[in-house]
């Protein structure tokens, strides 16, 4: 078989049957969508059994007690039959042509991962390209398993962390650094629907303290011989000490200002003298200075900046 679709499920009945519809108007063959109905209490169940008694070759479905889409991942990728298995949030779809187009990519160039771009769809209709795709850095695209096709031999014993956020970060970033070959289709094949609750539109700021758990599980990772010294660098400041400080910094939780302190200070800890980084210094020159005011206690001082830039475009 070529390909798995795994979508985790929980109360997603407003979405479900777009989702489904869109994995069954796939124009590649020889495939299959596992769903995982992870203890939803709405009628999603309903939906699933729908159409997995009008599709029975194509869709086979798992209900278990909530346990997070962590787990719910994994559930599926036990029981995956395909050379390439791909993931699917059950409120977003993706084009019909998604799936045969990195397929293709993959076999033509014998990759182990093949990114394409997501379209980022807000309740407005208004839309935006989104893609972490670098030529230099394919590790940039850690963080959604959703814009992705995994070759599963490479996935091999690679599992999503269970009970954490970021569990697609830590996931996504092994698989890519495990990689012999990353490439990307510079097409919008994802649709990602915004305005859901999310990690990354949180106002709970010890939510990012699961970052530190996922990083030091990515330096075990990096310890047991694979990635490099430069993939864990790049992550760490990129998405702890650009993103998630940035990220604390407009919130307004009681606590964010401890919790800066201790992701401060883990990046202090695991890059002593910021300059020596090699990452860093590859970065532009707008990124190196953010990092550097939210590595030295200014992160205020860097969002008002980035405020009075924006204004100034305009």
């Amino acid at each position: 078989m070529k390909l798995s679709v795994i979508v985790p499920v929980y109360n997603a009945g407003p979405y479900l049957r777009d989702c489904i519809g869109s994995l069954l108007a796939q124009s590649i063959d020889d495939y299959e969508v596992i769903l995982i109905n992870d203890g939803s209490t709405d009628d999603s169940q309903e939906i699933i059994d729908t159409y997995k008694q009008a599709y029975p070759q194509l869709i086979s479905s798992i209900t278990v007690h909530n346990g997070g889409q962590g787990r719910a991942r994994n559930l599926g990728l036990e029981i995956a039959k395909g050379d390439y298995v791909g993931f699917v949030d059950s409120d977003d779809w993706v084009l019909p042509e998604m799936y045969l187009k990195l397929y293709k990519k993959a076999e033509a160039e014998g990759a182990d991962v093949v990114v394409c771009d997501i379209k980022k769809i807000y309740a407005d209709r208004s839309t935006e390209l989104l893609t972490t795709w670098r030529d230099d850095k394919p590790i940039a695209s850690a963080g959604s398993a959703c814009d992705k096709l995994f070759r599963r031999e490479v996935v091999g014993e690679i599992r999503f962390p269970e009970g954490l956020w970021y569990e697609d970060f830590d996931f996504s970033a092994k698989v890519l650094m495990r990689s012999r070959k990353t490439v990307h289709v510079p097409e919008m094949l994802y649709m990602y629907r915004c305005g859901q609750p999310s990690t990354m539109h949180n106002n709970n700021a010890r939510m990012n303290l699961d970052m530190l758990e996922v990083m030091e599980d990515l330096r075990e990772f990096l310890a047991g011989g694979e990635g490099t010294k430069d993939d864990y660098e790049f992550l760490l400041i990129n998405h702890v000490l650009l993103d998630a400080i940035s990220r604390l910094a407009r919130q307004n939780s009681s606590d964010r200002r401890e919790v800066i302190a201790l992701l401060r200070d883990y990046v202090h800890e695991r890059i002593p003298k910021l300059s020596d980084c090699e990452s860093y210094r590859q970065e532009s020159g707008n990124r190196r200075t953010v990092m550097r005011m939210n590595y030295n206690g200014l992160e205020d001082a860097a969002q008002l900046m980035l405020k009075a830039k924006k204004w100034i475009t305009k």
